[in-house]
């Protein structure tokens, strides 16, 4: 068995890279990731968790009837967390030397998942269970873009993901409480799935 070889940069030359180009910030020579694909790529995400706030905190206050009050503690926990993902990707952005993009113009075409009301407490539950899933499968698709080339937003973006995969688990879950397992969905959901 062969010891692997290592191949490390002189320490001199590291620092005489490090006094260069000072105003990049965070982003070094070694930053081997294309920075403008990865900042259109985080703020299309960064709507993406803006739209989830805003839907869950609707449904937090639209809920109603015999189950409402636990399945809206349930939204306002999920928008308190999506909102800490916002926060976490619109600090990212700016450390990779980009502006977030927060203007509400926009907002909803920017983002990957949709703002869907639902007019009851399972319609809310599906419409977010929906949008947790597009949100997994897209962030998902981001992070094998990523790959080698910038591992702290690949790391920022799979413990999103891995917070993501517990809200549709326990959206999930919701619906199989309410008895609602195999039922098909709402007319307005499958509908939607059917534009995907």
């Amino acid at each position: 068995m062969s010891a692997k070889n290592a191949s490390f940069t002189d320490v001199e030359t590291i620092r005489k890279r490090a006094r260069m180009h000072m105003e990049a910030g965070a982003v070094t020579e070694g930053y081997s990731a294309d920075r403008a694909t990865v900042l259109k790529v985080l703020n299309e995400t960064l709507a993406t968790e803006i739209v989830c706030v805003l839907r869950y905190k609707r449904h937090y206050y639209m809920a109603s009837g015999i189950h409402a009050k636990s399945i809206a503690a349930e939204f306002l926990e999920h928008a308190n967390e999506e909102q800490g993902h916002a926060d976490q990707i619109a600090t990212r952005i700016v450390q990779l030397g980009g502006a977030p993009d927060l203007s509400p113009d926009g907002l909803s075409s920017r983002a990957h998942s949709e703002y869907s009301e639902g007019s009851d407490l399972v319609q809310m539950i599906e419409e977010d269970l929906v949008a947790e899933r597009i949100a997994i499968d897209t962030y998902r698709e981001i992070i094998q873009y990523l790959g080698n080339d910038d591992p702290t937003t690949r790391r920022m973006l799979e413990t999103i993901l891995a917070s993501e995969e517990e809200h549709a688990e326990d959206l999930s879950t919701m619906l199989q409480q309410l008895g609602k397992k195999g039922e098909p969905p709402s007319e307005k959901l499958r509908a939607s799935r059917a534009k995907l």
